[in-house]
């Protein structure tokens, strides 16, 4: 015999239960504000969509013209169809990963003695600086670099060249006679431009760093360096490399310090300590743009598309990482 409990009387439905309609319909400022983001957006797919077409069109009869080795020829000679790519476009990349290796060390190290061990009240002025120093005309680096940076490292760049040029890439290309004008000098000066860009993101990333987990790995003994390894560098690594890849993009994009730093040449070397090697898209563009012939600038437009890929490439990586950061946040 099975024994059934009493049904549990339905308790009335009272006022609070019923449910809020709610108005999901936009009108006034709403839809206003709606409108004008969504023609923003339009907007600057649209002048995407239009310079990727300008380029590609422009640039056609040059890939017409050398077809598929235009991206892999090494001697620039319009004339012959030989536009020599390869080692502009290595030039430029090069530059942005000697200037990212010299900055990235200083950036991270900036990042943490502003979040970690400045005294709090020097932090918001030592943030501002370096927010301030992201804004500073590359053009002004670039003078500076050519004036005083350039001639600095003559020396110590020679003394590398000579004592340890065994290694390919540190040795110096044949005739070298400037050593201000080398890949190198130029990434030096590179990397004072995406220091700021760097330690804004990474300083703002791990700021963000759960403070109560830090404060506990502080309260069971741990050292403040053990804090920072421990915590703070895990949980901001995505940021902190999303911030090195949009450095990446910036040195890429870099003309000015190129243009008044390194030398006039377009050879493929992995010699980078001295002139007279590899070019920089950006230097053969502005040297030769103007005076050159209708098939000349056809080639430099494809290669200023080439460019622009790979660092349309970089930053959409580094977005990427950043917004996983932030789904972790």
């Amino acid at each position: 015999m099975t024994i059934t409990a009493p049904p549990v009387p339905e308790r009335p439905a009272l006022p609070e239960d019923q449910p809020i309609a709610l108005h999901t319909k936009e009108r006034g400022a709403d839809l206003v504000f709606r409108r004008v983001l969504a023609t923003s957006s339009a907007v600057v797919l649209f002048l995407l969509a239009a310079t990727t077409l300008f380029l590609i069109v422009k640039g056609w009869p040059a890939i017409r013209a050398a077809g598929l080795h235009f991206f892999t020829d090494t001697v620039w000679s319009p004339d012959t169809h030989h536009f020599g790519v390869a080692p502009l476009l290595i030039g430029s990349v090069v530059v942005a990963l000697v200037a990212v290796a010299v900055a990235v060390p200083i950036s991270l190290s900036t990042a943490l003695m502003i979040n970690e061990y400045a005294p709090a009240r020097l932090r918001p002025w030592l943030t501002s600086v370096v927010d301030i120093l992201a804004t500073i005309p590359s053009i002004v680096y670039g003078f500076w670099g050519l004036e005083i940076f350039s001639n600095l490292q003559i020396g110590p760049a020679r003394w590398v060249a000579h004592y340890f040029g065994f290694v390919p890439f540190l040795r110096a290309p044949l005739n070298s006679g400037d050593y201000g004008k080398s890949i190198v000098a130029t990434g030096l000066v590179c990397a004072l431009t995406i220091i700021p860009i760097i330690t804004s993101v990474s300083r703002e990333v791990m700021a963000q760093a759960p403070r109560d987990a830090c404060e506990a790995a502080l309260g069971l003994g741990g050292t403040r360096w053990g804090m920072v390894t421990d915590v703070i560098l895990p949980f901001s690594r995505y940021g902190v490399v999303g911030g090195i890849l949009l450095g990446i993009g910036r040195g890429l994009g870099e003309t000015m310090i190129v243009v008044l730093v390194l030398s006039t040449t377009n050879i493929l070397t992995p010699a980078v300590l001295g002139p007279n090697g590899l070019g920089s898209i950006a230097k053969q563009i502005t040297e030769n743009f103007s005076d050159g012939s209708t098939i000349e600038k056809s080639a430099l437009i494809m290669a200023a598309l080439g460019l622009f890929a790979t660092t349309l490439a970089v930053n959409a990586i580094a977005k990427l990482i950043v917004s996983r950061t932030g789904a972790r946040i």
